[in-house]
């Protein structure tokens, strides 16, 4: 990634599905070689701390063990290996208290800071050297997200990771989708995803679709996630959701587990997307 070179990392934006933590994965795996050694995946949570991605202590037997999380792990090797790419994918950037969980480092993964000493919590100096890449993933409508965007809105760029229309219909035609069906999938995925321009929890990614091929499929996808995410996003929109429920039960040929419903838009054309 040719960002990485200018800022301290990247951080891939989007909502759910749209393939964020597969192609930060993959992106960290060219850019480390495939070595292993030189790369590392961690996911974020709300109690994930200072103590577990810096430098804590892990209990034993008999007491308490100083243990090195996968930043220093990281930043250490790369310091002594300046020759190779050293690459951190930090997955769900927004779930965690980042500054808290960065702490002095904040400061120097931003590229004018690199190769600076300075002291972490147990007395220790490190620096991040020049070598070494965070690649994060963080979804856009995460409440932590406005702690984020302070914290590395100069440190970090931003790539924003839509639903893609064309990757979706690439994932169906790959999967052997009858075309007429794939027709009526793409222009359900459209209309949900113009509602999103202004009901953001509405964003239906494309990855949804990866195991789709036909009906049944379709349906087993809708049962287990996308009912719920629709009623989620207009819990306080039922005629919407009404509609949106009425499109899909046609997209699978089932308009009579809805025939009760009489949606307030027409069901035939797709939402324009900018």
């Amino acid at each position: 990634m040719r960002l990485a070179g200018i800022y301290g990392g990247v951080i891939l934006s989007g909502p759910p599905g749209t393939s964020k933590s597969f192609f930060a994965a993959a992106a960290g795996q060219i850019m480390a070689g495939g070595d292993k050694r030189r790369y590392k995946f961690v996911q974020f949570h709300a109690s994930y701390q200072y103590e577990d991605f810096m430098v804590g202590f892990r209990p034993t037997e008999t007491g308490f063990t100083s243990k090195e999380g996968p930043f220093l792990e990281l930043v250490k090797a790369a310091a002594a290996d300046q020759a190779n790419t050293y690459v951190l994918v930090i997955d769900e950037l927004s779930r965690a208290d980042v500054g808290r969980v960065f702490g002095e480092a904040l400061t120097y993964v931003e590229r004018s800071k690199r190769e600076l000493d300075f002291t972490i919590a147990n007395g220790e100096e490190v620096k991040v050297p020049s070598n070494f890449v965070v690649i994060a993933t963080m979804n856009p409508f995460d409440r932590g997200v406005d702690e984020v965007d302070a914290a590395f809105e100069r440190r970090f760029a931003k790539i924003s990771m839509d639903p893609d229309r064309d990757l979706l219909d690439e994932i169906l035609t790959n999967n052997g989708m009858d075309e007429d069906l794939k027709r009526r999938v793409t222009v359900w995925f459209d209309r949900i995803n113009g509602h999103a321009q202004s009901n953001p929890a509405a964003a239906v990614g494309h990855a949804y679709f990866w195991d789709a091929s036909d009906e049944a499929t379709l349906a087993d996808i809708w049962d287990y996630q996308l009912k719920y995410l629709v009623q989620r996003a207009f819990r306080r929109d039922q005629n919407t959701r009404a509609a949106i429920e009425t499109g899909w039960a046609h997209v699978v040929g089932q308009p009579e587990l809805v025939a009760d419903v009489t949606p307030e838009e027409p069901l035939t054309e797709p939402a324009v997307l900018p």
